[in-house]
This record gives C-alpha cells, sequence and structure tokens, in this order.
C-alpha cells in the first residue's frame, strides 16, 4: 500500500477529496484579490483546500507510480525508448535558446538560426538525402508533409499510395488524410513485400510507396534494389518511414537504398524524451528533385549570416507555426554533436542487444519470422492459447517484476506478437533480468499470469471499456 498525501497508509486519493489542511498565511480571497484583475476575481472557486506540503506529496507520490525510461526498463518495440542524456535538456535550457522569441528579426538570434541550420546538414549526411525541413512536430506530421509534398510533385494527378499490410497505422491515416486512396499489399513468408504484389499493384495511378526499413517485424527489406526499379519504373515516389533508423545509424542510408523522400523520428533515434504528449519532431528528408516543394521559411547562409527564405514559389506553405519545436531541436543537435562517427556504434549496439534477446528467447516462445533481426524483434505469445494464456496477459503479467511491457499486438500480421525493442543504452545487466523473467513467465501456472498484474496500485482493467467509453473527468458531485 502506498502512503498518501497526507503520509498515511491507504489509497492514494484524488486532491480534490482531502480535506481542508491549508495553512496559507494570507487568506485565500485576499491574495486573490491581490493579483487579479476584478474581471477575473471569481469567487467559490472548485480548488481544493489543501496545503502546498500536501499538494508536493500528492504529485510527488503519483509520479512514482509511473514508469518511466529513467526507471525501468523499457522494451517498447518500434518506439525507440531509449535513455535521454541529461546534457542535452541541460542544452536546451541555456538562455539564448530558451529565451528567444519566434518573431525576433534574424540578426538577432543567429545561433539558434545556425543551429538549425546545422541540423538540417547533418540529417542530410545521416540520411543520404539533399534537403530537409524541420518544421512538422512528430511523426505523424512528417508523413502527412511528405504526402503533401509527392501530390505536389503530381500536381494532384496521381491518386493511390501503396502499403504493405505491416505498415505502422498512421501511415494510412496519412495518406487519407492528405486525400489518398490507400491500397494495401501482404508481406511475403518472410516478412518483407511481396514482390509480385507490388508490381501488380504499382501503376501510373500510384503516387508513392510507403515502406518501413527495417520492417515492422524487425527485418530489412533484402529486394530494396528491386523494389526501387518496380516503382521508379511507373514513375512513383518511395517513401521511407524513418521510425526504425535507430538500426541504420551510420551503417546504410536511405537515400542510397532509393527512397526519395523520408520522415525522421528525432524522438526516438536523436535523444528526444519519447511520449507524454509531446513535444516530438518529425523532420522530413527530401531528394534535390523534391526541395523546391518543402515547407517554407528555410534557413539559408550566405557568408556568415543566416536568414529564412521564404521566395520558394512551389513550397507547400507552412505546416507548423514559426520554426518547429526549437528546444527539442536543440536536443537532437547536441546528442548528434556529441556522437558524431560513434552514431554507427549507436546501431551496431541496438542490433547486438535484439539479437542476443532473440536467440536467448527463442526456446520459450514462438518467433514467427526467425532470422536475423535488425534492432527490434516480434515473438508471439499464442504457445499457450490453449490454456487461455494470451499476449496481453505475458504483458501484465511483466508489470509485477517490474518491467514495462513490450509493444503487442502489432505489427497485426503476426498472431499475438509481443515486438521487443532494447536499444542500445540497455547493459547485458538488464537484458539477462528480462529475459529471465519472460522465461519464468512461459512457466508460470495459467491461472497466475491470467490474474497479472497483483503488484500495481490498480489491478487488470477493463482495456476495451477504457478505450471506447473512456470517462476523463472527475465531477465532484457524482
Amino acid at each position: 500500500m502506498a502512503r498518501d498525501a497526507c503520509g498515511t497508509l491507504g489509497e492514494l486519493k484524488l486532491i480534490f477529496e482531502h480535506e481542508g489542511t491549508n495553512t496559507n498565511y494570507v487568506p485565500m480571497d485576499m491574495a486573490l484579490n491581490d493579483r487579479l484583475p476584478s474581471p477575473f476575481n471569481r469567487k467559490n472557486l472548485p480548488l481544493p483546500d489543501v496545503s502546498e506540503v500536501d499538494v508536493v506529496r500528492h504529485f510527488t507520490l503519483l509520479s512514482q507510480r509511473n514508469y518511466s525510461v529513467d526507471t525501468v526498463f523499457y522494451p517498447l518495440g518500434s518506439c525507440t525508448m531509449k535513455y535521454n542524456p541529461k546534457i542535452n535538456e541541460s542544452a536546451s535550457r541555456l538562455e539564448g535558446f530558451a529565451a528567444i522569441h519566434p518573431l525576433q528579426p534574424a540578426e538577432t538570434c543567429q545561433g539558434a538560426l545556425q543551429l538549425m541550420y546545422e541540423l538540417e546538414r547533418d540529417l542530410c549526411e545521416i540520411t543520404g538525402m539533399d534537403a530537409v525541413t524541420l518544421q512538422p512536430a512528430a511523426g505523424a506530421h512528417g508523413e502527412l508533409t511528405a504526402l503533401m509534398i509527392a501530390r505536389a510533385h503530381f500536381h494532384g494527378k496521381r491518386k493511390k499510395i501503396i502499403l504493405p499490410d505491416s505498415a505502422h497505422g498512421t501511415n494510412p491515416a496519412s495518406a487519407a488524410i492528405c486525400g489518398f486512396e490507400v491500397v494495401n499489399i501482404p508481406s511475403n513468408e518472410k516478412g518483407c513485400v511481396d514482390l509480385p504484389a507490388l508490381e501488380k499493384a504499382m501503376d501510373e495511378t500510384v503516387a508513392v510507396f510507403m515502406l518501413t526499413n527495417p520492417n515492422t517485424v524487425g527485418i530489412m527489406e533484402e529486394n530494396m534494389p528491386e523494389i526501387v526499379r518496380i516503382v521508379h519504373g511507373k514513375g512513383g515516389l518511395i517513401y521511407c518511414d524513418g521510425a526504425n533508423m535507430n538500426a541504420m545509424l551510420g551503417i546504410t542510408r536511405p537515400g542510397d537504398q532509393g527512397f526519395d523522400l523520408m520522415h525522421l523520428n528525432l524522438h526516438k533515434t536523436f535523444s528526444i524524451p519519447h511520449g507524454g504528449g509531446g513535444p516530438g519532431s518529425g523532420p522530413v528528408c527530401v531528394k534535390a528533385h523534391l526541395e523546391k516543394y518543402l515547407p517554407l521559411p528555410r534557413v539559408v547562409k550566405k557568408g556568415d549570416e543566416y536568414s529564412l527564405d521564404y521566395s520558394k514559389p512551389d513550397s507547400i506553405g507552412r505546416v507548423r507555426s514559426f520554426h518547429a519545436n526549437f528546444g527539442v531541436l536543440v536536443k537532437a543537435y547536441a546528442y548528434i554533436k556529441a556522437l558524431g562517427p560513434g552514431l554507427k556504434k549507436v546501431a551496431e549496439a541496438a542490433v547486438l542487444n535484439a539479437n542476443y534477446m532473440l536467440a536467448s528467447l527463442r526456446g520459450s516462445y514462438p518467433v514467427p519470422h526467425d532470422r536475423l533481426c535488425a534492432h527490434e524483434f516480434v515473438l508471439s505469445g499464442d504457445a499457450r492459447a490453449s490454456e487461455g494464456v494470451h499476449t496481453t496477459d505475458i504483458a501484465k503479467r511483466l508489470l509485477d517484476y517490474g518491467y514495462h511491457a513490450p509493444t503487442i499486438y502489432f505489427p497485426l500480421i503476426v498472431h499475438e506478437a509481443l515486438m521487443i525493442e532494447p536499444t542500445e543504452t540497455e547493459g547485458k545487466e538488464t537484458l539477462d533480468g528480462f529475459i529471465a523473467v519472460m522465461r519464468k513467465i512461459a512457466g508460470e501456472p495459467a491461472e497466475l499470469v491470467k490474474g497479472a498484474p497483483y503488484t500495481t496500485p490498480v489491478g487488470r482493467l477493463d482495456g476495451v471499456a477504457a478505450a471506447r467509453k473512456p470517462n476523463l473527468r472527475w465531477n465532484r458531485e457524482a
């Protein structure tokens, strides 16, 4: 049992449910009258009458009940929940970055413009692309921006997007929002693109083939030259969903593989904290023939001066106000500059960790696509289906051992999928601990696993009701 905000054992109350213990020395009504203009000075505000120390203890206890990458291993496949070096946080809080205003004249914020300019150049080098926009505020926003660029490139004449059935769910959503018709093709028995299906679907009505590489079962596409031949042969563009860039850093570049455009998740690969509602960053990188469509303004350099260029008539225009989520760009910039050529070691360690875990768990769980993996791999939780044990039960049981669950039920092409990504930041001791627990769960009695979790503040929830009928508001009168 956890202590509540007043330090007693019991169920943790909502802050509104505590009895009045306010010890302010200034009466609340006087404090408000002194500080607020009269139009905003209301009476009988529905605020909890609690002291500062009770508020601090309450929210500190809540924070201690959360899982975070700073406290536990977070093996979410496809999400790349790596540790974020704190020096990058410090860099983003430097006064020269944190205190600037986006409407300042360019001559007063040369350092910020230089950072954006150099970050674009670094991302071009890393991806093998020719130009970058930093504006998109998230991965899906980057997808949408890339498809808007493709629509402009084809002047709206091509109406279809091809997607493999292993695609991230945001891919078809972005395509539909952008006004495209989505055509799905199956994966082959190896979990890669089915080439005959792609060739059959590809014609002069298709604008883009969207592909994640490595794909969502953690495997590098082995037929990229043939994929490029098929798509480019019909005049289409090939888009790389860069969510899995952590496996390619310094080893291979999407631009060299034949991709025309892509997005990156800076909050996956480049050290920006991931999750919690943002802010994220999803830059779009393009080859030279698509550069003229990039959003404006563009940061340009003339001599030693940096400025903003609004003069590109073919641009798709702004996709975000001002100049992107600038604070998170600073973190990515600091990460890249700190590692330099060491970025290759990031990918090498991530791939090594994933293959070590895969080899260690192969005998305990089915491996639907049992091949050398990239930075992540997919197991199946259906080995004990006859006992009523499913993937969601394994995920809940992991919570009892202090581990966040991996991604489950994705990709959809794997039945009862468990998608695990250790990242490069986890050491062998952590990997071995997780492996041991996964093996233990595989042999535990079915009824024990199906009833998990037992040690968390809240037990097994009705996930379907929570998703379909969420109640996100506490009502004092209820």
